[in-house]
C-alpha cells in the first residue's frame, strides 16, 4: 500500500505544471514575485511563441523574466512593466493582445466570420424558400411519358 501511494504521489508531482523560473530569480519579496509570476503569464515567449516567458526555457525567455523583476523592484507598476516590455518588443509578446485599432479584426473578424455565414445560410434558406413552384405533370403527359419509356426499353 505505500508503494502505490509513493507512486501516486510521484505521479501527481509530474503532472504538475513545471516553471522554468529558476531559484537564482526569484525575487525575496513576496509580494513583488506573485506580481512578477502573474505579469510573466501575460508574456510570450518570442522564441517558443506558445509558451508564456514563465513556463519557457529558453534564454530570451530567462532575460524578460529578468526584465520583469527589475521593472517591478524599479517601482513600476504592472501595467508600466507591460507597456515597457510592449514598447520594445512589439504587440506579439502579449499572450492576449490589446483591443486597439492593430487588433480590431482579431477580435472582432470571428464574430464578423459567424455573421456572414449566417447571413449566407439565410440568403440560401429564403431563396429556396421563395423559389417558383414547377407545375405538376397533366395525365395526358404521364401517358406520353410512360410510352416513351416503354419504346426506350424495347
Amino acid at each position: 500500500m505505500m508503494r502505490f501511494l509513493t507512486l501516486l504521489c510521484l505521479l501527481v508531482a509530474l503532472a504538475l505544471p513545471v516553471r522554468a523560473v529558476e531559484p537564482g530569480e526569484a525575487l525575496k519579496d513576496p509580494a513583488l514575485e506573485a506580481r512578477a509570476r502573474e505579469i510573466s503569464q501575460e508574456l510570450r515567449c518570442l522564441v517558443c511563441q506558445n509558451q508564456s516567458i514563465d513556463d519557457s526555457h529558453a534564454p530570451l525567455a530567462r532575460d524578460l523574466r529578468l526584465l520583469v523583476r527589475d521593472r517591478l523592484k524599479a517601482g513600476d507598476s504592472d501595467e508600466q512593466v507591460l507597456d515597457y516590455i510592449v514598447a520594445r518588443y512589439g504587440e506579439f509578446v502579449l499572450m492576449k493582445p490589446r483591443f486597439g485599432p492593430d487588433t480590431y479584426l482579431l477580435w472582432l473578424g470571428p464574430g464578423l466570420a459567424l455573421a456572414i455565414g449566417i447571413w449566407i445560410l439565410f440568403a440560401m434558406y429564403r431563396r429556396n424558400a421563395t423559389a417558383p413552384e414547377v407545375p405538376s405533370l397533366s395525365s395526358a403527359e404521364i401517358a406520353r411519358l410512360d410510352a416513351i419509356v416503354k419504346d426506350h426499353e424495347r
